[in-house]
């Protein structure tokens, strides 16, 4: 038998384990790009904001949130760009299961790391410009809502599959 034996997972594809592989790691770069869009347009915000007047007006709060921002932001781009680095030291050795993997879950991560940038940069936008119940308010109520977008959903979504 060679090494590549024909492969017909769940998705009903007819394609060898090789190129289901190759497939699942170009989906992902896929979804880290749209991710790394989404990162960099946050962090870029956060990073003109200590240039504004008004930033120096910011009780210890705003800007321990602000610091806390900077730091998921910075968090969150590195680990988009560890499915990259691990590539390369992956690269020519066989072992595309092992970085579809962990760039799989890496991503889910990332996921997490934009979805915590997201309610703290709301939550610190709402707290500057409208006050603190506010900014505290918007945060719960978007953590909640993206909770459910991208823990919920698709795990219901998972189980109906299931059932079928």
């Amino acid at each position: 038998m060679s090494d590549v034996e024909d492969f017909t997972g769940k998705t009903g594809r007819n394609e060898t384990r090789e190129e289901q592989l190759d497939r699942n790691w170009a989906e992902l770069l896929q979804e880290l790009r749209v991710l790394q869009t989404g990162v960099q347009i946050l962090a870029g915000f956060l990073l003109t904001l200590p240039f504004q007047q008004r930033f120096e007006s910011l009780d210890d709060f705003q800007v321990a949130l602000y610091l806390v921002n900077v730091v998921i932001a910075s968090l969150t781009t590195a680990l988009i760009l560890l499915p990259v680095s691990v590539h390369r030291r992956l690269f020519r050795q066989r072992l595309k299961a092992t970085l579809v993997s962990s760039a799989d879950s890496i991503t889910k991560l990332a996921l997490a790391g934009i979805g915590m940038l997201s309610v703290g940069t709301a939550s610190l936008v709402f707290d500057v410009t409208v006050g603190r119940a506010a900014g505290l308010a918007a945060g719960g109520v978007l953590l909640a809502v993206l909770v459910i977008l991208l823990v919920y959903v698709p795990v219901r979504l998972n189980k109906r599959a299931a059932g079928d």
